[in-house]
């Protein structure tokens, strides 16, 4: 069974910072993408970051740019979303997802390009 799970999240001070990992089990594929998603009550699921799997090509909505960061040290590990400057409008609940697409690509960026998710961290920060 393919599971992803996310971590990290939490309640923070605007300014603060917090680390995301989405972990994940049973899952086998060469090429692939881990996309970050957030959604806000009463909002759609928005498309934060993704990462590729063969080359580590990345993006970032402008929502984010320059204030959070997507890693992971190899394929076997988490893969992690830093958030800095954290503002009150990022609070959401964070999901991570995975399928075979490329990043950066427009499926990369909204929830239909993605097969996987995990049941997401909820992120809070207060003003």
């Amino acid at each position: 069974e393919v599971q992803f799970v996310e971590s990290g999240g939490g309640l923070v001070q605007a300014g603060g910072s917090l680390r995301l990992s989405c972990a994940a089990s049973g899952f086998i594929m060469h090429d692939y993408t881990i996309g970050w998603f957030r959604q806000a009550p009463g909002k759609e699921r928005e498309g934060v970051s993704c990462i590729r799997s063969t080359d580590g090509s990345t993006y970032y909505s402008d929502a984010v740019k320059g204030r959070f960061t997507i890693s992971r040290d190899s394929a076997k590990n988490p893969v992690y979303l830093q958030m800095n400057s954290l503002k009150p409008e990022d609070t959401a609940v964070y999901y991570c997802a995975a399928f075979g697409i490329p990043c950066p690509s427009l499926m990369a960026t909204t929830p239909a390009g993605y097969s996987y998710w995990g049941q997401g961290t909820q992120v809070t920060v207060s003003s």
